[in-house]
């Protein structure tokens, strides 16, 4: 009967129930992937390509997308192999490499596989020694081995399911790391990590490191040494002076895993890119689309323009088109371009670089939508009436010319009566029509209560040697607001076209914060004497109210401050929850495929939703889709991390000349072991130890966001503006250790009683030397969803 079903269930598939594309008659279509796990686990000899392929009838044309879809189903995990031996994923094998993890409570170690194929957590795996040969000794924590796995049938509920026994200790896989090279006396030399969590330092012999310089950055690769020897390396390239513009950003892009360089096979693809054809494509060459980007763009992905519709029914409206470059028609799903661009997952933004998602040549040609050159593209012409409401949205797949080039500075000159030769022609025709559009959807804006949070982000500027020029808070113009709006009115067509069509989709979601977090924000709101009335339901409208009341006083940074690490993160995801921020029940980011693996997606939806061509989003992609959301969201807090410690580390190279001066700044966050500081000029941040505060013990108060003073009350409260003294900086780890100069605010009353002593500072500190004590690591910038 179990059979009867399966076939019947395989019969209706190859009928066409599936969202690949329907075979031609004289086709026999490709076996599902259930098909060819089945296929695998029931046969009786040794299965490869070939023999999957003989068992499916592949033949001719139908060879290059089976070996395709076999490579997609390796990347997920589902086969594994090489090609002549090709196994299914199950139950943990008899015999399989392990990943040591940790130690339990009971100081066992902790195993899990290396590989684990299933959507489930992989198991836990009990290290059993036998001998002392293979004892504890000769294998740990971080280590791989091969080992002997059986079920334990009586495995309690929270203990591991599995116990295994060492085979063998596996060498653990090549892994270049950075380092700053130190000369010894005897001329041989030493790598201290630059990644502070590895507490160990390499061994470099005298002949391998002759021309390296002390004090030299370098990407090393840990060699293969005895186990009481010394833990020796091999230099592999020269870096130059940590301080150089090539070193600082390239600790972050190797500490997180950021793939820097496109390998050979990749940009190889770049030769078979097929030509730009008018056919099936609208034209928009002669629409005056323009670009309007920061000054320093190296890529421009959108264009708009925008005009009165002329339609008697829609008297005061306007139409406004925003074309999007055509990224979907150079990238084919499953190629070694797409492979590469989903595994880097989105551009990475450095002061000093760029580690773009796809190569120059497209980013920054092909797909750059340069002025006065015929680009592809995807448009979706938005109908807006009077009131600033959408009335209706048509995409289109066409060919574009830009118009024009502009800054974001050039295009606010112009408006504002100081346009130059380039922006004031457009004046009239383009860039007031803009504005004016522009205006009518702020009147919807309003009334959809978007989150209005005031957070101004710095910028670095670097000179051509590599350091801090200058630290700037740009001024927010009304043209970043123009072309904001009209990037999310876009966005919201996409995710409305693909929900209407069914088609499978990757939304952009921002989940409403937890009742919990605004309950912790409604106390530390009471606090400041601000009310703000706990409902089940929160709305973005409230947090604004309350944006509202403290904007333009000593308050405003704090609250804003206080309200974004309140809120949820802003993922991927196939399942649609709404954008709380922006206050949207449809959401998806279509606007950035040169930089953000998402929008190629939703463009290869719209592709094949709309019909405008067999490039489109593919069955075995669809199948992924949930997986392909989760890991985009990974990398993308990935590239932000490298983001964030990057300008750290700038900001700490920049004041690490400054040793002993003083600086205004705010207290930006409070906890049990201390306060963090961003100074007023630079917006860099830094530590104050707990043990290193006034001369008695300090208790954290969590709902006051304070650390208050045992006897006097002292109080130091987030938001608070202090005075610091620059103790410590290190550079490598962008960190900064300040110290308190200012007296924290009086208080005639202590409110409460400390249930437990977390520091003690001045003539205390020699009693208590650990007390308070931290890793000076400065805390990371919270970022606005988007």
């Amino acid at each position: 009967m179990a059979d009867k079903n399966r076939r019947k269930k395989t019969s209706q598939k190859r009928k066409g129930k599936t969202t690949s594309p329907k075979p031609t008659p004289q086709q026999r279509p490709l076996p599902e992937k259930s098909e060819i796990l089945e296929f695998i686990q029931s046969s009786q000899q040794k299965t490869g390509k070939r023999e999957i392929g003989r068992a499916f009838g592949i033949k001719g044309a139908q060879r290059i997308p089976f070996k395709r879809l076999l490579r997609e189903m390796a990347d997920e995990g589902l086969i594994s192999g090489p090609r002549k031996k090709i196994t299914r994923p199950g139950e943990l094998p008899a015999v399989t490499v392990l990943a040591i993890t940790h130690l339990d409570d009971e100081g066992d170690l902790i195993a899990r596989p290396e590989k684990w194929l299933d959507d489930s957590e992989p198991p836990k795996i009990l290290i059993l020694f036998e001998s002392q040969r293979n004892s504890r000794e000769s294998a740990g924590v971080g280590d791989r081995i091969l080992a002997r796995i059986s079920k334990l049938e009586d495995a309690e509920q929270g203990t591991p399911p599995y116990q295994a026994r060492i085979i063998k200790k596996l060498p653990k896989e090549d892994r270049e790391l950075l380092g700053i090279f130190r000369r010894l006396d005897d001329g041989s030399g030493q790598i201290d990590p630059v990644d502070r969590k590895i507490l160990r330092e390499w061994t470099v012999q005298t002949k391998d490191c002759l021309d390296v310089a002390e004090g030299e950055l370098v990407r090393f690769l840990p060699a293969k040494s005895g186990r009481h020897g010394p833990s020796l390396a091999t230099i592999k390239a020269r870096l130059g002076n940590p301080d150089d513009q090539n070193a600082i950003s390239l600790i972050a892009i190797h500490r997180h895993g950021i793939p820097d360089h496109f390998p050979k096979d990749v940009l190889e693809e770049l030769d078979t890119l097929p030509i730009l054809s008018e056919d099936n494509r609208e034209d928009l060459r002669d629409t005056p689309l323009i670009t309007i980007d920061p000054s320093d763009a190296r890529d421009h992905d959108d264009a708009v323009y925008a005009y009165e519709d002329e339609d008697a029914a829609n008297e005061g409206g306007f139409i406004v088109i925003v074309a999007i470059a055509d990224v979907a028609y150079y990238i084919n799903t499953g190629s070694r371009l797409d492979v590469e661009a989903l595994k880097r997952g989105n551009s990475v933004y450095f002061p000093d670089r760029v580690v773009p998602m796809l190569p120059e040549k497209i980013s920054n040609d092909l797909c750059s939508l340069r002025e006065h050159e015929e680009r592809p593209c995807l448009a979706v012409k938005m109908r807006f009436d009077k009131h600033g409401e959408k009335v209706d949205h048509k995409f289109m797949r066409a060919i574009m010319r830009s118009h024009a080039k502009l800054s974001y500075e050039q295009a606010q000159m112009a408006i504002d009566g100081h346009g130059d030769e380039i922006s004031l022609p457009l004046l009239e025709p383009v860039l007031k029509p803009l504005w004016s559009a522009w205006k009518g959807l702020l009147k919807a804006r309003a009334r959809r209560h978007p989150l209005e949070l005031d957070l101004p982000e710095r910028k670095i500027i670097m000179d051509d040697g590599g350091r801090i020029k200058d630290i700037l808070t740009p001024e927010r113009l009304d043209a970043h607001k123009v072309i904001e709006e009209f990037m999310i009115q876009a966005n919201v067509c996409a995710a409305q076209t693909l929900d209407n069509a069914k088609s499978p989709v990757i939304y952009r979601i921002h989940p409403a914060p937890s009742f919990e977090k605004m309950q912790s924000l409604a106390d530390f709101l009471q606090t400041l004497k601000i009310k703000f009335a706990r409902n089940a339901q929160i709305k973005a409208k409230q947090l604004n109210e309350i944006l509202a009341k403290v904007e333009g006083g000593d308050l405003n940074d704090l609250v804003n401050e206080t309200i974004l690490r309140s809120q949820s993160q802003a993922i991927y995801s196939t399942k649609n929850e709404g954008h709380f921020g922006l206050n949207l029940n449809q959401y998806a980011h279509f606007t950035s495929p040169i930089r953000r693996y998402a929008d190629l997606i939703v463009h290869r939806a719209l592709i094949l939703a709309m019909g405008f061509g067999a490039d489109g989003l593919e069955g075995i992609q669809v199948e992924r889709l949930s997986n392909i959301a989760s890991d985009i969201s990974d990398l993308e807090r990935r590239a932000m991390a490298a983001e964030r410690e990057t300008t750290d580390r700038l900001i700490a190279y920049h004041l690490a000349d400054n040793i002993g001066a003083t600086f205004q700044g705010r207290i930006s966050g409070v906890t049990r072991s201390g306060l963090f500081v961003r100074l007023q000029d630079t917006g860099a941040d830094g530590f104050i130890p707990i043990s290193t505060i006034g001369r008695e013990y300090f208790y954290y108060d969590e709902q006051k966001q304070s650390l208050i003073g045992e006897n006097s009350g002292e109080t130091h409260r987030m938001g608070a503006t202090v005075s610091v003294r620059l103790v410590e900086a290190v550079p490598t780890a962008g960190a900064l250790r300040f110290e308190l100069i200012s007296k924290g605010q009086a208080s005639s009353s202590k409110d409460g009683s400390p249930s437990k002593r977390f520091g003690r500072g001045g003539s205390n500190r020699g009693k208590n030397p650990g007390r308070g004590r931290s890793a000076h690591k400065s805390k990371r910038k919270a970022r606005k969803p988007r």
